[in-house]
């Protein structure tokens, strides 16, 4: 596909995909019509950086964040095999997007999440989309360790990154980024969480003989990887990537290792300063988990690069309590005449 080709959003992912993904002609489907995400040029960054880059938008996602790629395919085998039921531990994204693919499906869902540890925007989602919630009195490393356990025991399938459909899933990222950029990306700048996307991009740049350098990015809070050590009790005001102990370490470090690429830390204050900036210059509300690889991109650099990438992982509605503890402008308060409007709308902010 050319650059500037249009997509069709009309296809299921599996179904435009289909041949590089394990599903055969026949197999049943479970989409909310998932990926063909936007990839936005950003002046004001390809300015500050002396690149062209380029935002890949996965909050434009169903549920809102970059899961879906992975979970259409995680349900869809789990109804291909005759699952009636699905789990997860979550910081949040990953139970927003189970709980609905689970719905679409008509199977059940259960998700554990790490107790005052999700954003009330994905909490919203997973509730309403019928999930059994369990909140938790420990980190989501310790979630995830108990629902592994669980899903040995039980006849329930887990839908964490430690699943390979999620992978598979997830990889078609990566396939519409080089489409897109008619194979001429140079360095791709990921959060690093769980470390599941950054496996799956690395994956699917292979797969198109691409490669990329593979720049990820921890919360300085929770950075397991950049320590070299799994970190006890991860803190990050971007609570998608607040896990010390990620389930895909080996092949994040092998992806950054092989593309000549690095896993690097970030401050919070770093991750909120390029949130604000993107919001504010740019146009886009992300989560602030999303906007460390933007704000690693600017710590940073290019790396000598020309064409870059940055993956914003989710949207900013998913978090608007740290949208509106962090901004800065407010709200004018006024009274109901004339005289005071116009004081409000033309006077000094």
């Amino acid at each position: 596909m050319s650059q500037g080709e249009m997509i069709d959003t009309h296809v299921p992912l599996i179904e435009r995909y289909r041949e590089r993904l394990p599903f055969a002609d026949g197999d049943p489907v479970v989409t909310l019509l998932e990926g063909s995400t936007p990839l936005l040029y950003a002046p004001v960054l390809s300015e500050m950086v002396g690149a062209s880059v380029r935002l890949k938008l996965e909050g434009a996602n169903p549920t809102g964040s970059f899961k879906d790629r992975g979970m259409t395919c995680a349900v869809s085998a789990a109804v291909r095999e005759g699952a009636k039921a699905v789990i997860c531990a979550s910081t949040g994204n990953t139970a927003a997007s189970a709980a609905a693919y689970a719905a679409r499906a008509g199977i059940t869902c259960a998700v554990i999440v790490p107790e005052g540890k999700i954003a009330q925007g994905k909490m919203a989602q997973t509730l309403i989309h019928g999930a059994r919630v369990i909140s938790l009195a420990g980190n989501f490393d310790q979630a995830l360790e108990l629902v592994r356990e669980l899903t040995e025991t039980h006849k329930i399938v887990l839908v964490n990154s430690v699943n390979e459909f999620r992978i598979e899933g997830q990889k078609t990222a990566a396939f519409e980024i080089h489409e897109a950029l008619a194979g001429e990306l140079e360095v791709l700048c990921i959060p690093v969480g769980n470390a599941g996307n950054i496996t799956s991009y690395w994956r699917g740049f292979r797969e198109v003989g691409a490669a990329p350098r593979m720049l990820g990015f921890q919360a300085e809070g929770a950075s397991p990887l950049v320590l070299g050590h799994p970190v006890e009790h991860p803190e990050t005001v971007a609570s998608a990537i607040r896990i010390g102990k990620p389930v895909r370490w080996e092949d994040a470090m092998a992806a950054a290792t092989d593309s000549r690429g690095a896993i690097r830390s970030v401050s919070d204050k770093e991750i909120l300063s390029a949130y604000r900036l993107l919001a504010s210059r740019e146009g886009i509300f992300c989560e602030p988990a999303s906007a460390s690889s933007v704000a690693g991109l600017l710590k940073y650099g290019a790396d000598g690069a020309h064409e870059v990438a940055c993956v914003l992982t989710g949207r900013g509605l998913k978090d608007p309590e740290t949208a509106i503890a962090n901004n800065d402008g407010h709200i004018i308060q006024c009274a109901a005449e004339r005289a005071a409007f116009e004081e409000a709308v033309l006077g000094d902010p």
